[in-house]
């Protein structure tokens, strides 16, 4: 069957009553979780994981996806109006959007925000439904070294990535790997690092790690500094609209952002931050360029783009995902636990043994987009007035479902002193500046990568040599090396311009 074909299935699977209304869910919470300051779209999807085991894997993973993409969408919202970013994701949207806001043209900023966000999004729908078959084809001849150096990759270049130091990203890593082998092993029967609890004998839940890092990390990390916290104020803002000349002026940014962001959804960089903010440094040197500049005053290229390229990133992220079983972000790295928690294991296999919900999935993401356009484009202002919430009120709300939804994967109270003693670490490593990235990662790949080494040395009989032996897999492992080289160079070229300053 062809692309077409199967999209249209998809499209048939994706509109009933059900799954429509799951995916409005989906992507009203997203959105208002987006707009909330400090939330952000990965916890609000770890959140969920638990409480969609009660519904049927398509619906639930339609309703996720919804989810992902609201996030982005809100989180440009308070980053105009307020100046305070939603998510990590649209610090590049506030640096320019708040100005506009500042002069007047709120209205304009949101307009291009949420329309920009929609050409972003549907162009990398389209590339995710042509390209994920290719990838598929492609992942096909990967065998346990191939896994392996995937796993590789996506460690170290999460962990080098994300972090601003390499020794933070590379303690988040290894406290990833650690929760992540925890339990009986599969293979020799042997409990590990268990403390004797037989509790932990089926290892740490990654619902349970997912909800403790991200929302109850969060809770006592605001909780912890709520004192001093002081509400921004807010600029009013009539009704989002654009006019021709703004129209002009954002067609291209919002090409080129989403041209930036279409292959860093494919990289395991951790986010959306990254194409953002180079889609913004563009703008600003094409503008530079035509001697007519208003950054730095509000001008709307500093918007069109990252929205654009935020979205752009977000949508591809799941060809990796769907295709390969690696996660690219938190985000998605969530998700993958979750395929993982109904039985499935995403890659080239998922197309053909859960085909229905897959492209159930890719069509729903058009759908989404639609509906986030509808959402967003009219009524942006209300969703800036959740702000309003008494943080306390809200947090606290936050840290009750966190321990229902824990309890209700298992039904079991181990679950919920677990996600305490997880939102503990994630407490600590907030406070301490060490990512929570790497630590996901970490968690949902440490054991395939270690089941995937210990296949690779069965088959080379002991044989390290039998990693490289693979033209896919040395391909991988040297250019990894080149962007480590690069990344090294980089910074210290950034150490070397800063003593001279």
């Amino acid at each position: 069957m062809d692309t077409w074909t199967l999209l249209l299935g998809g499209f048939a699977e994706a509109l009933t009553p059900l799954n429509l209304l799951l995916c409005l869910v989906g992507v009203v919470l997203g959105t208002a979780v987006g707009v909330l300051p400090g939330l952000g779209s990965s916890m609000a999807v770890a959140m969920l994981v638990p409480l969609t085991f009660r519904l049927e894997p398509t619906g639930a993973f339609i309703m996720l996806a919804g989810v992902y993409f609201g996030g982005q969408f809100g989180g440009a919202t308070t980053a105009i109006l307020l100046n305070t970013p939603g998510q990590s994701s649209s610090m590049a949207t506030a640096q320019e959007g708040f100005l506009m806001a500042r002069r007047g043209r709120a209205p304009q900023a949101l307009a291009t925000s949420v329309i920009g966000s929609f050409v972003g999004g549907i162009i990398a729908c389209v590339a995710v439904v042509f390209c994920a078959p290719f990838l598929v084809d492609f992942a096909l001849r990967f065998g346990p070294a191939e896994y392996f150096a995937l796993a590789v990759t996506a460690f170290v270049a999460t962990a080098a990535v994300v972090a601003d130091s390499a020794v933070r990203g590379v303690t988040a890593l290894g406290i990833g790997l650690a929760l992540g082998v925890v339990g009986i092993d599969q293979q020799t029967g042997v409990a590990r690092y268990t403390l004797g609890s037989s509790h932990l004998l089926d290892g740490i839940s990654v619902v349970v790690v997912t909800v403790g890092l991200l929302a109850l990390g969060e809770v006592l990390h605001v909780a912890a500094g709520a004192r001093g916290a002081q509400r921004p104020q807010d600029i009013g803002t009539g009704r989002p609209w654009l006019g021709r000349a703004e129209v002009r002026r954002s067609s291209l940014p919002w090409l080129r952002g989403t041209a930036i962001g279409l292959p860093f959804g494919a990289i395991p960089a951790g986010g959306s931050e990254i194409p953002t903010f180079l889609s913004l440094g563009l703008e600003r040197r094409l503008a530079r360029r035509r001697g007519r500049s208003e950054f730095g005053r509000g001008a709307i290229e500093g918007v069109a783009a990252p929205e654009a390229a935020n979205n752009s990133t977000t949508a591809v992220s799941l060809v990796p995902l769907l295709g390969l079983g690696l996660p690219t972000s938190a985000t998605t790295a969530i998700m993958l636990g979750a395929f993982q928690q109904y039985g499935m294991q995403p890659g080239p296999l998922l197309f053909q043994d859960e085909g229905d919900l897959v492209w159930a999935l890719l069509a729903s993401l058009f759908i989404g987009n639609v509906l986030l356009l509808v959402l967003n484009l009219p009524f942006a202002p209300v969703w800036a007035k959740l702000l309003r919430l008494p943080r306390h009120h809200l947090y606290a709300a936050i840290a009750v479902f966190a321990s229902l939804g824990a309890y209700s994967a298992k039904l079991a109270l181990s679950d919920v002193v677990l996600v305490c003693a997880v939102g503990l670490l994630g407490y600590l490593l907030r406070r301490t500046g060490v990512p929570l990235a790497p630590v996901l990662i970490g968690v949902i790949l440490g054991p395939l990568a270690e089941q995937e080494l210990r296949r690779a040395m069965a088959v080379g009989q002991g044989d390290p040599l039998v990693l490289l032996d693979s033209p896919i897999a040395a391909g991988m492992y040297s250019v990894l090396l080149l962007v480590l080289a690069v990344l090294l160079v980089l910074r210290l070229r950034a150490r070397r311009s800063a003593s001279r300053a």
